[in-house]
């Protein structure tokens, strides 16, 4: 507490910053889906990374115009820490916000201008809306090009993601052997390169980095890291759920860490999301979705065992989702057999996933603390994104100030007291 002790004796008109926050955003993941998760990864009687985060809160995600929200508003709410038109990024609808500090931005570049360090670290592509808003703003978010530029020239200094198409024009092929979709003729690698940015595409490259790198680009895919289709689709295209040769979102966190935390008494501001828990939910492929939470699982115990192993830092790890993609339930019948399908559907005509879709062997789950392994499937509500049952977690510095019931605008407000605010 010895940094907040300091803040409270600056006197000076320029903020000053008090400690590290890392918000690591599960996209569309509710209770549901983490429910699923801890039978997938620990069994009933098992506890998650997630499970063992300090604190909890409910979350109300509903916007100025909607009682639900959209991935691109749902981040703008959190960027600023404002309510805004369901169909915003960075803007309220096509209008210029300030944040609810009063700053003419997001609590990103706000942490830039107060000299700290800033990471955006996504398992889909690199205009994907819960990190890019943070550093952009566009009245679409359809117009991904326009964002990827605007995110190259941010200055952030650590950005990993898929989404190397995004970065080049139109006819030139990049590492991954497809063509960019830019029509203006940058070639955005090219001009991160001379901005300082160190460019990589690899697990390889990503654990191999050297000591000292202070500003990197890391572009994992040729769009998403992941392939969001239904089970059906991939098991006709013969594709797995996420591409065999990308790192994880945990993997991408930790180097992230890595580097941020690497100067001595400088914070930082890490956004890091897995997006894959939002778009197979919103295909109701619940094989997918159950990877994807394992995979922010495990990004969470980075970002914890992180703020654990560093207790000289002053830092936050806040976990929580927008929505509830798809609103799932775990369905487990009383009958229900590892070895026998699981009906297409329940008697309400809601659709249920096994391990490979609708009417296949069901899933199983780590065995209880009486040694049995119970089969169970998905049941979905909806293809959408639904207010469900959010809630939000907190672990580390600041923690314990998490309220028991929280609305979207607050994301923003915890975040900025830690990295801003006088204790």
């Amino acid at each position: 507490m010895v940094r907040f002790l300091l803040c409270l004796l600056l006197t000076s008109p320029v903020v000053a910053y008090c400690g590290s926050a890392i918000f690591l955003h599960p996209d569309g993941a509710g209770l549901g889906h983490w429910h699923a998760a801890r039978l997938i990864i620990a069994g009933p009687d098992g506890e998650t990374h997630w499970d063992r985060l300090e604190h909890l809160a409910a979350y109300r995600p509903h916007q100025a115009n909607w009682l639900s929200t959209t991935s691109h508003a749902g981040a703008t709410v959190h960027a600023y820490g404002k309510k805004v038109h369901w169909d915003s990024f960075g803007l309220d609808r096509d209008q210029p916000i300030k944040s609810a500090s009063g700053f003419d931005g997001t609590i990103l570049e706000e942490a830039q201008k107060a000299g700290l360090r800033t990471g955006l670290v996504n398992s889909g592509h690199i205009a994907e809306p819960g990190t890019a808003v943070f550093a952009s703003r566009s009245e679409s978010r359809k117009q991904v090009d326009a964002i990827t530029a605007q995110l190259i020239d941010s200055d952030v200094d650590v950005l990993f993601s898929g989404g190397e198409i995004f970065c080049l024009p139109t006819g030139q092929k990049g590492f991954f052997g497809k063509e960019g979709i830019r029509t203006d003729g940058r070639n955005l690698v090219r001009e991160a390169r001379k901005k300082g940015y160190l460019v990589i595409y690899t697990r390889e490259e990503l654990f191999s980095l050297p000591a000292g790198t202070q500003k990197v680009l890391g572009l994992f895919a040729a769009s998403h890291t992941f392939h969001d289709e239904t089970e059906e689709t991939l098991q006709a295209e013969g594709l797995p759920n996420y591409v065999p040769e990308a790192p994880t979102l945990a993997e991408m966190t930790q180097v992230a860490l890595r580097i941020l935390g690497s100067k001595a008494g400088k914070d930082f501001f890490l956004v890091a999301e897995e997006e894959g828990s939002d778009n197979f939910s919103n295909k109701n492929n619940a094989a997918g979705m159950l990877e994807s939470m394992v995979r922010a699982d495990e990004a969470i115990g980075v970002a914890a065992d992180y703020i654990d192993s560093h207790p000289e830092r002053e830092t936050l790890l806040l976990v929580a989702a927008d929505s509830d993609a798809g609103h799932p339930t775990v369905l487990a019948p009383k009958n229900a057999s590892p070895s026998l399908p699981l009906p297409e559907a329940d008697k309400n005509s809601a659709p249920i996933d096994g391990q490979t879709g609708t009417g296949s062997l069901p899933f199983v789950a780590k065995a209880d603390s009486t040694g049995v392994e119970h089969a169970f499937g998905i049941g979905w509500a909806t293809l959408g994104d639904t207010p469900g049952s959010g809630v939000i977690k907190a672990h580390g510095t600041g923690a314990s100030d998490l309220p028991v019931n929280i609305d979207n605008t607050d994301v923003f407000q915890i975040l900025h007291e830690v990295l801003f605010d006088s204790k």
